[in-house]
């Protein structure tokens, strides 16, 4: 059974983690990005939209999830939603594209072809899951179809009172692929997951965290993203090694028995522990001040 853990540094991961000098690295179509003191503020930017992704959405997930992970300045990301909503899933525009799929003569390559495309919206989703740094959701308005997808990728989830979650593709005559049917069973009770992915209904902020499909509901946006950056802050203050060390192990143990995740632990701390995170942090607690990490 292949896990999170295991496909954890592809080649594109095994990059130099590299400080952030280059404005442009942030200069996306339906995005932005924010780094600031260790934390990145990543925005779906398409309000006007429902913050609905198109092509060029899902390229540039991918791309800004990779290049966070590569970044030293970056300890922990926040993904959240410009204007109303987080994300309301796939822009149906893209759907109807695919009907471009029909213009292939080969039955075959036509399938090979629809094949790959789900597969390009899985590795954007998959990238958050690779990021090496914690992604933490701060869901607002609609999370919607691709946009649950999205959040049941992120390491934490947080929520305002007003959200709105919901398996949306059953609606639409068929199966979500892109993640949610293999990440939500994972996250809630499967028997949950299953009615939501059954039914379409709707979660409210409230409901979804008496599900613990989030953390913590919050009452407005405001009170949300307030919240969520002081989790953030926290976390940033941690040693950056051992903070993508506890989530690679989080992700390794969710897919393998609890023997073989022991074993990968050992394995993992047999490499990473005599750290200089680790030499600062007893020195900083023997001379009793806060301990200051390199990236």
């Amino acid at each position: 059974m292949i896990g999170a853990a295991d496909y954890f540094y592809p080649r594109k991961f095994f990059l130099q983690l590299i400080p952030s000098t280059l404005p442009s690295m942030f200069n996306y179509e339906t995005f932005t990005v924010d780094l600031t003191d260790h934390i990145a503020t990543v925005r779906f930017n398409r309000p006007k939209k429902a913050n609905s992704i198109n092509e060029t959405g899902w390229r540039e997930m991918r791309e800004i999830f990779e290049e966070l992970d590569a970044n030293a300045d970056c300890r922990v990301i926040i993904l959240t939603g410009t204007g109303k909503h987080f994300s309301s899933g796939i822009d149906l525009s893209l759907l109807m594209d695919m009907q471009r799929f029909h213009e292939i003569d080969c039955e075959g390559r036509k399938r090979e072809a629809l094949r790959g495309f789900i597969f390009k919206l899985q590795n954007s989703i998959t990238a958050i899951e690779c990021c090496r740094k914690p992604v933490l959701a701060a869901v607002h308005g609609a999370c919607l179809g691709g946009g649950l997808d999205i959040a049941a990728a992120c390491d934490l989830r947080y929520a305002s009172a007003d959200a709105k979650f919901a398996i949306k593709e059953i609606d639409l005559g068929f199966v979500a692929d892109i993640g949610i049917l293999q990440r939500l069973p994972k996250i809630i009770p499967p028997a949950i997951a299953a009615e939501l992915a059954y039914t379409g209904r709707t979660v409210s902020g409230e409901e979804a965290a008496q599900l613990h499909l989030v953390n913590r509901s919050y009452e407005s946006p405001e009170a949300l993203l307030a919240g969520v950056t002081e989790i953030a802050r926290q976390i940033a203050s941690k040693s950056p090694l051992s903070i993508r060390g506890t989530k690679e192990n989080l992700l390794y143990a969710r897919d393998h028995s609890v023997a073989d995740a022991l074993n990968y632990m050992t394995a993992w701390n047999a490499a990473m522990f005599l750290s200089n995170d680790t030499l600062e942090a007893f020195q900083a607690s023997m001379m009793r001040r806060e301990p200051t990490y390199k990236g």
